[in-house]
This record gives structure tokens, sequence and C-alpha cells, in this order.
């Protein structure tokens, strides 16, 4: 079983420019999962929405070709990637040829499927979708909708993870709403290097106190762990200590060499957002 530790998070890399796919390093859910209770199938749906921004190879004649790629990765893969070999994956296309942009495209969607369902006993595809140049211009920048939760002067004294903060009017009427904010900041869990995100929480259900929310959102500013693991932990204390009847949590995270992950967990099934970016990714 690998695990970060063993990855090349941290450490000094070479960085190999011919193809080779062995350099992807899944990491299974399952431990992570059952520090906030989760045992098997997981409680809610969702997938990891990764965006590739430094995709590059080169033509049959040997001319530098580059893309963007968007990648789906469900929830229910018994992995993720750990986000440093999933650069030095990519970098490794560098110098090799192939014949056009959709024989990349095939080669990413079977080692990233091959790596996120290692060791499942079913199978299945992630989602890729590639994008060119000519397209660049069509990718629009777009904040999270909802009501904006950093309007609100609070006092934050806590800096790890706070469940107790979460609380909701269980005696009054039922609320939907969208709430928002971009204090959300948590730390790799092997280097201690910063992530900075923006999230969205959307629920039907008792109103959730928003000063408190805010304060529990801020709590995690630092806490070390991957950007899945953080919004799997917000949705689970959420479910737990709110009791909403629907629930969804959506964050995107700026990013890191390349690449942003920007998971999404729901209560509910329901149609995936376009994985359109922020201003700060």
């Amino acid at each position: 079983m690998n695990t970060p530790e063993q990855s090349q998070l941290g450490k000094a890399s070479a960085y190999v420019d011919q193809y080779d796919a062995s350099l992807l390093f899944p990491i299974p859910r399952a431990g992570k999962r059952a520090e906030i209770g989760i045992a098997g199938a997981p409680p809610f749906f969702g997938a990891d929405l990764w965006t590739a921004f430094e995709l590059s190879w080169l033509n049959l004649r040997g001319k530098p070709q580059v893309a963007i790629a968007h990648i789906t990765v469900p929830c229910e893969t018994p992995n993720i990637i750990e986000s440093k070999s999933f650069k030095l994956y990519l970098n490794s296309f560098n110098n090799t040829r192939f014949a056009d942009a959709a024989e990349v495209q095939a080669r990413l969607r079977a080692d990233l499927s091959e790596a996120v369902w290692r060791g499942a006993a079913t199978t299945a595809t992630v989602g890729v979708k590639m994008l060119s140049p000519e397209q660049f211009d069509s990718e629009p920048v777009h904040e999270l909708s909802g009501l904006n939760l950093d309007r609100l002067d609070v006092e934050c004294t806590q800096y790890q993870p706070a469940p107790e903060l979460l609380t909701a009017a269980f005696d009054e009427a039922p609320v939907t709403e969208t709430l928002t904010s971009h204090l959300l900041k948590s730390n790799c869990l092997v280097t201690g290097q910063p992530d900075w995100g923006s999230v969205q929480i959307s629920y039907s259900g008792p109103q959730i106190d928003q000063a408190g929310l805010l304060q529990y959102l801020v709590s995690f500013r630092n806490h070390n762990e991957f950007h899945e693991q953080c919004v799997e932990r917000i949705f689970m204390d959420i479910t737990a200590r709110c009791r909403p009847i629907k629930l969804t949590v959506y964050a995107r995270y700026t990013r890191r060499g390349g690449l942003d992950i920007n998971p999404l967990r729901t209560s509910h099934p329901l149609a995936l957002p376009h994985n359109v970016r922020t201003a700060r990714q």
C-alpha cells in the first residue's frame, strides 16, 4: 500500500522527459476516510476535477505541441494520485513524439484510469478533455456563486479543524441556500506547503449559523491534509453537526506546478459543474 511519505513529495526528483506511466503514484483513499468515520462505500457522490495547464509533447516531426487538459476522477475510485507524481508524469511527455492530440488524450485516460482504480474489483475510466490553443480564449474565469461568508466580522482563534463551531437552527423552518468563502487554507499533508482555496457549500435543511461556519472553515488554516481529504472532512463534519437534508461541498484550490485540484462531494446525484477556474487559479 502506497503512503504519502513514500511519494516524491518534498524530495529532489529527476525530471524525466520521455513518456513514463510508472511515475504516477496512487495513494489509497481508505486511510484518511477511516479517520472521519467512513468505512466501505462513501456516503457521498462526486469527483475530483483536475486541470493540467502544463501539458506538452512533440508531434511526429519533432515540433512541440501544447494543450490544457481537464481530468475528472470519480470519488468512488479507491485511490487518489499524488500531485507531484502527476506533474512528473506530465513532464515525461515533453520530449516524446505522438501522432496527434487524440493519442495523448487516450494515453492520459488509460494511465490515469489504471492508477486511480488500481486494486479495485471493478474499474472504469476517468474523464479527459483536451483543449487546443485555438480553444484557450473560450476558457472563462468565474467565481463561485453564493452568499459570501467573508463579509462577516468574526473573531477567529482556532486553526485546526474545529467541528464544534458548527451549529444549525433545528427548531426553525428549513432553508435552501448557497454559501461561499475564499478563506479556506490548508497545508500539504507531507511538505506543509500552503494550499489556498475557495469553497462553496450548498444545502437544504436547518439553517447553518454563518459565523460559526466561517470560523470552522478558517480552522483548517494550519491543518495538514490533501485537498480531497479536506473537502470530505468538511462534508462529514457539516453532515454530523448540522444534519442537512441535502449537501454539496465544492472547493477550488489554486494551482501548484501547473495543476489545480477541485474536489466536489454531494449527498445526492447531480451534474458536475463545468471546470471553470476562479481568478486566483
